[in-house]
C-alpha cells in the first residue's frame, strides 16, 4: 500500500495572494502614518508658536515693547521659528517647515490671530486658522 506524500509548504498562489494583502494594507496604512507624523510635527510647532509668544509677551512687559527678535529659542522638530515686529506694539511670530515638512508656514501675531499660510503638497493652507489636517480644518484654538 502506498501512502501520499503530505506537503509541507504553501502553493505559489496562496503566496500571492498574501503578497496581494500586505501590498493593500501598505498602500492604506503608509500614507495614514505620514499624515499621522505630520500632524505630531505640526502640533509641536504650533505648541512652539505660543510659548514664543509667550517669551515675547514676557519681554514687552519687562521693557514696555515687543523686541524685534525672538527674545529666547524656542524649537520644534522640522520647523524654524521667527519672530519680528514692525513696530514696538507688533508682532508676528513665524513657523516655517524644513525638511518632511517643507512647505508649512504657520504665524502668530500679537492680536492672537493664527493663520496657514503655506501648506506641504497634498495638504490645504487655512489663512483663518492652524490647518490641523490635509483638508485644511481648522485646529482647536
Amino acid at each position: 500500500m502506498v501512502r501520499p506524500v503530505a506537503s509541507g509548504g504553501f502553493t505559489l498562489i496562496e503566496l500571492m495572494i498574501v503578497v496581494a494583502i500586505v501590498a493593500v494594507l501598505a498602500a492604506v496604512g503608509i500614507p495614514a502614518y505620514n499624515a499621522y507624523v505630520m500632524r505630531g510635527y505640526m502640533h509641536g510647532a504650533q505648541d512652539a508658536l505660543v510659548e514664543q509668544a509667550n517669551e515675547v509677551q514676557k519681554y514687552a512687559q519687562d521693557n514696555e515693547k515687543y523686541p524685534t527678535s525672538c527674545p529666547s529659542p524656542v524649537t520644534a522638530t522640522n520647523f524654524t521659528i521667527t519672530c519680528s515686529s514692525t513696530t514696538s506694539t507688533s508682532y508676528t511670530i513665524t513657523a516655517t517647515g524644513t525638511g518632511p515638512a517643507a512647505g508649512f508656514i504657520f504665524t502668530l501675531d500679537d492680536q492672537g490671530s493664527r493663520k496657514t499660510l503655506g501648506a506641504a503638497p497634498g495638504w490645504t493652507a487655512n489663512a483663518n486658522c492652524w490647518t490641523r489636517d490635509q483638508e485644511g480644518d481648522c485646529a482647536v484654538q
